[in-house]
């Protein structure tokens, strides 16, 4: 009798726990208008810190300082960007934070990039997109940032500050950060050490 007891309290556990994680992951619904009118800050450092993570060197490029809108999370385990990044944010700012635009991309994310198309007419000049919106590779400077970019729900705001840097590794693998908003394709992303994550 007893074990049927805790049966039925673990199963409402999971159902309750199920049910959270389920609400967690639903992305956040806004009304039109524009929701972050600030660009990224961005300044470039002359002699920027480096940091070691086992055997890869991390050196920061540029202060970097963002709000934005979480337009998709893309999670990832494999490859070797997955032993620094393992979350990548597509973020917008400016009209790429206004629901109405939003709504007439179909946005997506995949092997690293980040991807947006439309139906018959663009909602904005293709390279107004380009310039409100990126993917961002997310190297966390501490575990609790790690856990608060994996939490993070689509259409959430979110302010982010740290480095854009440049990786490298003793075979001669690198991986560096875009240090322009305007660019698109490969290299075009930000690789962004973070260090600080507040969620609005």
């Amino acid at each position: 009798m007893l074990s049927w007891r805790w049966f039925f309290v673990a199963l409402i556990v999971v159902g309750a726990w199920y049910q959270f994680q389920q609400r967690a992951q639903k992305p956040i619904h806004h009304s039109n208008g524009v929701l972050v009118q600030r660009d990224p800050v961005q300044n470039m450092l002359d002699h920027g810190e480096v940091w070691q993570k086992d055997h890869y060197t991390i050196k920061a490029l540029a202060d970097f300082d963002i709000e934005a809108r979480v337009l998709s999370k893309e999670l990832y385990s494999s490859g070797r960007e997955a032993d620094l990044s393992t979350v990548d944010l597509a973020l917008g700012w400016g009209s790429m934070s206004d629901s109405e635009v939003l709504s007439a991309l179909r946005i997506s994310q995949g092997n690293r990039f980040y991807s947006y198309r439309w139906e018959n007419e663009a909602p904005l000049p293709p390279a107004e997109i380009a310039r409100h919106s990126a993917n961002m590779h997310m190297i966390p400077a501490n575990a609790q940032i790690e856990r608060t970019l994996k939490e993070v729900r689509i259409g959430q705001i979110i302010r982010l500050r740290g480095k854009l840097v440049a990786v490298s590794a003793p075979d001669g693998w690198r991986w560096q950060s875009s240090l322009t908003r305007d660019d698109t394709g490969a290299g075009a992303c930000e690789l962004f050490r973070v260090e600080s994550a507040e969620m609005r």
